[in-house]
């Protein structure tokens, strides 16, 4: 898990993991985790002699809130305000396209498939020709497409708190050190 120095108000320094924050005002001082909502963590000390005590609870509620909670992801799930075409989120077409050399037309639809820590991956999803289009076709490539997009998103949000749920692993093995 990325981790961050951070100075405190009397100077000392704290490696710190991302998500968890330094809340120094004239009433408290502690840390606070970010992490599917937040939780405050006082030093109960207006000299920050408690803050070591703090960041390791801190600490340890940021690992529970990661093993115990999918992995927040950042997926656009729901239209752009300005598509107008009705489709859903990471799916645009129909897409009409011509080879060279031939006349006849075809139409598809494109999908956009997210990959955790990769550039997402574009499909086309065949409708048909100019000849055999029809509405029940573009129906069955839409549900065909929104299945491989819903297939994709599930796999992106397990991959990601796969992920999350690895660094904070790690973070428990260095607190572990760390006492």
């Amino acid at each position: 898990m990325k981790v961050r120095e951070v100075v405190i108000f009397n100077g000392v320094k704290y490696q710190v993991p991302q998500c968890i924050q330094r809340i120094d005002t004239r009433s408290t001082h502690g840390w606070q985790v970010r992490y599917q909502g937040t939780k405050m963590f006082s030093d109960h000390t207006p000299d920050g002699s408690g803050a070591p005590q703090a960041l390791v609870a801190a600490t340890r509620e940021l690992i529970r809130r990661i093993n115990n909670n999918p992995a927040p992801v950042s997926l656009q799930r729901t239209p752009s305000a300005h598509k107008s075409n009705g489709l859903p989120s990471g799916i645009s077409g129909p897409i009409v396209r011509a080879r060279s050399g031939s006349a006849i037309r075809t139409a598809h639809l494109s999908v956009l498939l997210p990959q955790w820590g990769k550039k997402p991956k574009c499909t086309s999803i065949y409708i048909g020709t100019e000849n055999t289009y029809d509405a029940d076709r573009y129906r069955e490539a839409l549900t065909r497409a929104i299945g491989l997009r819903q297939e994709a998103e599930r796999q992106y949000e397990e991959a990601a708190t796969k992920a999350r749920r690895k660094s904070a692993l790690a973070l428990r093995k260095d607190l572990r050190a760390a006492a």
